[in-house]
């Protein structure tokens, strides 16, 4: 197995496509690797950060009329883009989702749903198989328990599957806080999305703001 090592294997914006798979109320409510909370705010982080990064983005659920529609936290971030309804268990399967996914002409492809030993494990280790750079985002997936979602993930790690969470993500699409055009509104997802970091900043400006008191 070859080692994912050297800067061309780090993630970069303009080669990367986010596939998010069956971020659905069905696959919610049976969802016990992650605290449900936690999901919906890491993959909104998620989707957010793709935007920022212009990072094209697949919507897909399966059977939504009975599954429900993926989160309404995901979709606002994509106003008006259609969502791939699929039969399908395996995404990669279904040719409309892999033909969206050619027609962006990248190679990195990014793959977060739920659940992870089921919806997330077989495009992966499928897509892998044939050539693309796989990268899974873990804490944007989640099983059905905590044994599914690490199984699945030492599965897809062995079939040469990339881990990441999104924070990682992320961080490593921005690479420079030199990039303006994406350091101010990557910055707004941090302080959305990243808790404890995001609320460091906001008192880090704070703190950069308080005039110092006069000596009396």
């Amino acid at each position: 197995m070859a080692f994912r090592n050297g800067l061309d294997s780090l993630l970069r914006p303009e080669d990367s496509v986010l596939v998010l798979i069956d971020h659905q109320p069905y696959q919610l409510a049976n969802l016990n690797s992650h605290d449900p909370h936690m999901l919906v705010n890491n993959t909104t982080a998620l989707a957010k950060s793709a935007k920022v990064f212009s990072v094209p983005t697949i919507l897909t659920s399966v059977i939504a009329e009975r599954g429900g529609v993926i989160f309404p936290q995901v979709t606002d971030v994509f106003p008006g883009q259609e969502v791939i309804d699929r039969t399908f268990i395996n995404t990669w399967e279904d040719p409309k989702v892999v033909d969206a996914v050619k027609a962006t002409g990248r190679k990195q492809l990014i793959i977060a749903g739920l659940w992870t030993e089921i919806c997330v494990a077989m495009p992966a280790i499928q897509a892998a198989g044939e050539g693309w750079d796989v990268t899974v985002i873990t804490d944007a997936s989640g099983g059905t328990s905590l044994e599914a979602h690490e199984v699945a993930i030492q599965r897809m790690i062995r079939a040469g599957v990339n881990m990441m969470t999104w924070l990682a993500l992320a961080a490593e699409w921005q690479r420079d806080w030199a990039r303006l055009e994406s350091a101010v509104t990557f910055t707004e997802v941090l302080k959305q999305h990243a808790a404890g970091s995001g609320i460091a900043y906001l008192w880090e400006q704070q703190l950069l703001n308080t005039s110092v008191p006069a000596a009396g």
